[in-house]
């Protein structure tokens, strides 16, 4: 038998692995949450990028006029990124500056813990929703899951770990 979810509230829905099983009924983070965290790693990225590109072209590139953009076709600035999010859900399991401030975490489906691959693999999921045209994104609006690009990609959900009690089934299964 189905239990059912409150109205209002979207609860993670299980249907494969014993790990998948141990997280259903989690509560899902919402698009504002989810939207917070990821403009502060955003954020954080390119205040850890800028100083880093400028160093890189003045210093080992000797370049006397350095013209530094964001833009997500620069090499630097995708291995900023990536190493950003793949390094900070690897070493903190799922918890990036922003999804702490915003109060989420990423929790693996797959384990206990997220992997080094699948935390690349899901800073990898960031371009691909970007190069989706931002449809990546806007999956989480029609997924019963509220699984976006990157989530399908590295197999993770985002939980909301607002209250006590959600925080320590989110750490027990984490």
């Amino acid at each position: 038998m189905t239990q059912k979810s409150p109205p209002g509230r979207r609860r993670f829905h299980a249907h494969e692995s014993h790990r998948v099983a141990s997280l259903n009924g989690l509560p899902l983070a919402t698009a504002w949450q989810r939207l917070l965290g990821y403009f502060i790693d955003v954020f954080l990225a390119v205040l850890i990028w800028f100083p880093a590109e400028s160093a890189w072209r003045i210093f080992l590139l000797h370049e006397q006029h350095v013209e530094i953009k964001w833009d997500f076709h620069e090499v630097g600035n995708i291995v900023v990124v990536v190493l950003y999010w793949g390094l900070f859900n690897y070493f903190a399991n799922g918890r990036t500056p922003g999804k702490w401030v915003a109060r989420t975490r990423i929790l693996s489906l797959t384990s206990a813990r997220m992997g080094l691959w699948q935390s690349f693999e899901r800073a990898f999921g960031y371009g691909a929703a970007i190069l989706e045209g931002g449809l990546g994104f806007l999956q989480f609006f029609w997924d019963t899951n509220r699984m976006c690009a990157q989530d399908r990609l590295a197999e993770t959900i985002v939980v909301d770990t607002r209250k006590k009690t959600h925080q320590s089934t989110a750490d027990s299964v984490g």
